[in-house]
């Protein structure tokens, strides 16, 4: 089997009204999403989408005519290509999803095949009043989830503080809290300078009253010993990674014992081979694995068959926060939204691969620009 096409189709989903998002400056007025598709002289394609595969046509002769099961071959060249250009993981997605396909195997199975379901905790976008976000919460409840990630701005502390302390007292004890400060990585043009170590302690401090499951990216991702530091004089468990740009960056975090929860997203980080290798290390040093995965459906999916097949949780982030980000918006592209169970944890699909199943009247309703890559 040989790789005789990569095809490259952005969408643009318009929103309206817009999502703001509470690590974005600027409102969101639309949803871009790449789906690539990778096509093979046997009549196998895989489907993989995340980043936005900006630049990747210099870069496409490093693939064609090439084994798609020599995944990894594959991982190693589009490593080579970080330097040049963007991150080109969407494309080793797409190729897990060929070799599951071709093989009638779920990628799940693949990876290790470790569960068959794992917990979600539905991932909250936008900065809502206390009064807003209790009444939120309990309708989580409600539809099964028992956990939810809060963003606190930097600049918003209290009223962050404020939205922590009222989910917790609609919710009692029935509701796992996550608490993102979203400060490992910048916005392009975001020259604030954010918090400190101090500043961040005293954050931590103020909503580990309120029983947090852990705090998400309290500092730079380049301060490892700040945040060793925070887990240490806290004893809140301490998150982040979700856009590392290397193997190297996650395997530093762990050496230095920086973090108790490790985030890579397998569509903008590491990849889904990386990513597994380094689940394994963390998860025999008894730390938490649970990826990051604000992209779209097919980015979720390429996440929970790695979280599933390496057995990690305890749970794994459920983008949805209506009316703002729905799952309709978030998967538009897909012929199904994926959905947690009335018991709050998102199942894996049956079919091979990764099992994406495309609505193409969409994909072609909303297309901007297709191209293709060929021999």
């Amino acid at each position: 089997m040989r790789i005789t096409a990569i095809r490259l189709q952005r969408l643009r989903l318009p929103l309206d009204p817009p999502f703001y998002a509470a690590w974005d400056p600027v409102p969101r007025r639309s949803f871009e999403a790449t789906i690539v598709r990778v096509e093979t002289d046997e009549g196998v394609v895989g489907i993989g989408s995340g980043d936005t595969m900006t630049g990747f046509e210099e870069f496409a002769h490093l693939f064609i005519g090439e084994d798609p099961f020599s995944i990894a071959r594959h991982v190693r060249a589009i490593e080579t290509t970080a330097f040049h250009g963007a991150r080109y993981w969407p494309l080793e997605a797409a190729l897990w999803d060929l070799i599951g396909r071709a093989v009638g195997r779920p990628c799940a199975e693949l990876l290790g095949g470790s569960v068959a379901r794992v917990p979600a905790y539905a991932s909250w976008g936008e900065l809502r009043s206390a009064e807003q976000r209790a009444e939120d919460a309990v309708a989580l409840l409600e539809d099964g989830l028992r956990a939810v990630k809060i963003r606190v701005a930097p600049e918003r502390v209290d009223e962050g503080v404020a939205v922590v302390a009222a989910v917790r007292a609609a919710v009692g004890e029935r509701l796992e809290i996550i608490v993102d400060l979203n400060q490992w990585w910048r916005m392009a043009g975001d020259v604030g300078r954010g918090l400190g170590p101090v500043d961040a302690l005293r954050v931590i401090e103020r909503v580990r009253e309120h029983g947090v499951l852990w705090v998400e990216e309290p500092l730079p991702g380049g301060d490892l010993s700040g945040m060793r530091a925070l887990r240490q004089a806290t004893g809140v468990r301490i998150a982040g990674g979700e856009m590392v740009r290397t193997f190297d960056e996650l395997r530093a975090a762990l050496d230095a014992d920086a973090l108790d929860v490790y985030q890579p997203d397998v569509v903008l980080a590491l990849g889904i081979s990386s990513a597994r290798t380094f689940a394994e290390l963390a998860l025999r040093r008894n730390r938490w694995f649970t990826p990051h995965t604000w992209t779209n459906g097919i980015g979720l999916l390429a996440n929970l068959h790695l979280c599933a097949g390496v057995g990690g949780g305890p749970f794994i982030e459920y983008p949805c926060d209506p009316p703002g980000w729905t799952l309709e918006r978030r998967d538009f592209m897909l012929a199904t939204p994926l959905m947690a169970d009335r018991e709050g944890g998102l199942r894996l699909p049956e079919a091979p691969g990764l099992g994406v199943q495309l609505d193409e009247e969409a994909v072609a309703f909303y297309a901007v620009d297709s191209e293709a890559v060929t021999t």
